[in-house]
């Protein structure tokens, strides 16, 4: 039915491209309810992303705030897309990333909430 889509679950394991062509392979959360992507701020410094003079205005379950974007490379089964990320704290959270429409839009995604990988 969809053999040019690529099938996702709630959570993939994503490979981060950092500045200096360093990866680092980390849990993400697949969020189809996210309109834009967020990063860990300290996982962002690690990786030395390239900061953005944008900001964005998210809104989630703990209000409305305005954050700082940066720029990333994202590889997710086997693409690899040009991103942007909002910054925020995520280290109370259970992952690091989570990945928005503006991401899934690009790759052509399917989400299968019954697809490996815990929720």
């Amino acid at each position: 039915m969809t053999s040019d889509k690529v099938i996702l679950g709630l959570t993939e394991e994503v490979a981060l491209l950092g500045k200096n062509g360093e990866e680092k392979r980390v849990r993400a959360r697949i969020d189809t309810g996210a309109t834009f992507s967020s990063i860990d701020s300290r996982l962002a410094a690690d990786l030395e992303l390239e900061s953005s003079t944008k900001s964005k205005v998210i809104k989630s379950a703990s209000g409305t705030k305005k954050r700082p974007v940066v720029y990333a490379r994202i590889r997710m089964e086997g693409l690899v897309l040009n991103a942007e990320f909002s910054l925020a704290d995520r280290g109370h959270m259970t992952y690091p990333l989570l990945v928005g429409q503006n991401i899934l839009r690009k790759g052509n995604f399917l989400i299968d909430p019954n697809r490996g990988g815990k929720p």
